[in-house]
């Protein structure tokens, strides 16, 4: 027992937890934020649930993948020597805490979580397998990373969903793919290898950091529909918005695994930024302060993200490991050369 909890307490790496529960945090505030302890630990158990079994199936699918991209990452359980086995377990335990948990906070909440774990079956398993299909993947996984964490947040404080609650999520949902494109910049070795046709595969590095472009410029559109936006709020956004493109336009042509890995490591501290802004904003408003009080919370937001994107961008990651799922772990392919195909 005491093996199979420190395995559950790997796979859950805590990259991945800090987005998953920002997502989840952004949606308890714009859901009002009054929510109890028992709803937050029941939101807890389903998000981080739902999120172990999802990792857990990757990591049992990409086993031999991972043995080429990752395999000086002790993160990558199979890799490092972890049993099938007990792996399976641990999806099948955290499956069935996250389905008991959402259960407990409405039929919404279950069939939310319900669809993410079918979402992380399609994503991993054959024959549907969404990984290997191109700009699909990228599309489709920010559902299990943003949208339901996010959604059973809104429906953990407030029983429905009103038409700004989507708005704000397709704004976070846009930023995020953005990001997680470059995912395969870390890993494009090894799906080349083993004919994993991903995006950047196909299109190569140009075409990836455009629609990475592409995805942070959507995340704007939605600015007008968050509740009681303010000038500082919206100047905060676009500014990391705009270091985020700037950073797109260095990482466009190859500079070496370091450099990306610093670049892509900066992007995601750019993304976690946003989020955050999101959070402190209304988390403000609905406590009644005044804009002029927030200003100073949010500019400080804003200023320590564009620090800890400076620092990371020049010194790269302490750990070597970037800080966001979307595009997290060591990249040792990741300056290898990308070729484009049709």
């Amino acid at each position: 027992m005491r093996a199979r909890l420190r395995l559950a307490l790997a796979v859950v790496r805590p990259a991945v937890v800090t987005l998953v529960v920002l997502s989840a945090v952004a949606g308890v505030a714009q859901g009002g934020g009054a929510v109890g302890l028992g709803r937050l630990g029941l939101l807890a158990v389903a998000v981080v649930g739902s999120l172990a079994c999802a990792v857990a199936v990757n990591d049992l699918s990409d086993q031999a993948i991972d043995r080429v991209n990752l395999g000086h990452d002790p993160g990558r359980l199979l890799v490092a020597g972890s049993h099938r086995r007990q792996l399976a377990a641990v999806a099948a335990v955290a499956a069935g805490l996250a389905l008991a948990a959402a259960g407990l906070l409405g039929l919404r909440a279950a069939l939310l979580v319900l669809g993410a774990l079918a979402l992380a079956a399609a994503y991993s398993l054959r024959p549907v397998r969404l990984a290997d299909r191109g700009v699909v993947a990228p599309l489709l996984l920010p559902l299990g990373y943003v949208a339901v964490p996010y959604l059973l947040g809104v429906l953990a404080a407030r029983d429905h969903l009103v038409a700004g609650d989507l708005a704000l999520l397709g704004g976070l949902y846009a930023g995020f793919v953005g990001r997680i494109v470059l995912k395969d910049l870390r890993d494009v070795r090894g799906d080349a290898l083993f004919g994993k046709r991903t995006f950047l595969v196909r299109h190569g590095r140009l075409a990836t950091c455009r629609v990475s472009a592409a995805g942070w410029l959507a995340g704007l559109a939605v600015l007008p529909a968050v509740r009681e936006a303010t000038p500082v709020l919206v100047a905060a956004w676009v500014g990391l918005t705009g270091l985020a493109l700037v950073l797109l336009r260095g990482l466009a042509a190859a500079g070496g695994p370091r450099r990306d890995e610093a670049i892509v490591g900066g992007l995601a501290l750019c993304g976690r930024g946003v989020v955050v802004l999101v959070i402190a904003h209304l988390t403000l408003v609905d406590a009644g302060w005044a804009p002029a009080g927030a200003a100073p919370v949010l500019v400080a937001v804003a200023a320590t993200t564009v620090g800890q994107v400076l620092s990371m961008v020049h010194h790269g990651p302490r750990s070597g490991l970037v800080l966001d799922p979307a595009v997290a772990g060591p990249s040792g392919a990741a300056g290898a050369q990308v070729t484009t195909s049709g």
